[in-house]
C-alpha cells in the first residue's frame, strides 16, 4: 500500500473519481481517495486496507468493488452511502489516497506518479477535523474518558470491529 496526500480543487466529484479509477485501471491497482479531514493517521488506512484484503482473500467482502471495500473498512461501517461521507468533496479538499496492487503485475509506483498529478502536494494525513471525526465515528466524551486511548485509537478500533459486526 502506498499513500498519496495533497490538496485538490475538485469541480466535479464524479469526474475526479473517474480519473482516479482510470489511473487504477491503467496500472492494475486500486486507488481509493478520502477527504483527509476524516482520516486520523496512516495506521487508520493501513488497517482498513489490510482488513479489505483479508476479506477479499476469504471471499467475504461486503462490496463488489475493492475500492469501496477499503472505504467501508476505513469508515467502520457496512452502509456504503454513509461511508461515502469520507469521500472527497467539491471545492478545495484535503485528499489522502491509498494505492493498492490489484494484480500481481500491478505498477503501484507508476500509479502513484500519475496520482500526484491530480493533487497539489501537501501534508494532509493526520490533519483531521476532530469534531467531524468524533461525529462521524460516534465517539463521545464518555468513551474517551473511559479509556486511556486517543481519538485515533477509538477510530482504529471502529475499523477493527467491522468484521466482527458482519
Amino acid at each position: 500500500m502506498e499513500v498519496v496526500e495533497g490538496r485538490a480543487d475538485i469541480d466535479d466529484v464524479g469526474a475526479f473519481v473517474a480519473r482516479l479509477g482510470t489511473i487504477g485501471e491503467d496500472h492494475g491497482v486500486t486507488v481509493q481517495a478520502f477527504n483527509a479531514r476524516y482520516v486520523v493517521d496512516r495506521a487508520h488506512l493501513k488497517r482498513a486496507v489490510d482488513l479489505a484484503i483479508r476479506a477479499r482473500e476469504r471471499g467475504d467482502t461486503i462490496a463488489d468493488d475493492f475500492g469501496v471495500e477499503i472505504l467501508l473498512y476505513a469508515a467502520g461501517r457496512r452502509q456504503i452511502n454513509r461511508a461515502l461521507e469520507m469521500g472527497v468533496d467539491e471545492g478545495d479538499c484535503p485528499v489522502v489516497a491509498v494505492v493498492v496492487e490489484r494484480e500481481t503485475d500491478g505498477d503501484v509506483s507508476a500509479a502513484v506518479t500519475d496520482l500526484r498529478d491530480q493533487f497539489t502536494t501537501a501534508e494532509t494525513l493526520g490533519d483531521y477535523d476532530e469534531a467531524r471525526v468524533r461525529e462521524f465515528f460516534d465517539v463521545d466524551d464518555t468513551e474517551l474518558a473511559a479509556t486511556e486511548g486517543t481519538l485515533a485509537d477509538a477510530v482504529r478500533e471502529r475499523v477493527a470491529l467491522l468484521p466482527v459486526e458482519k
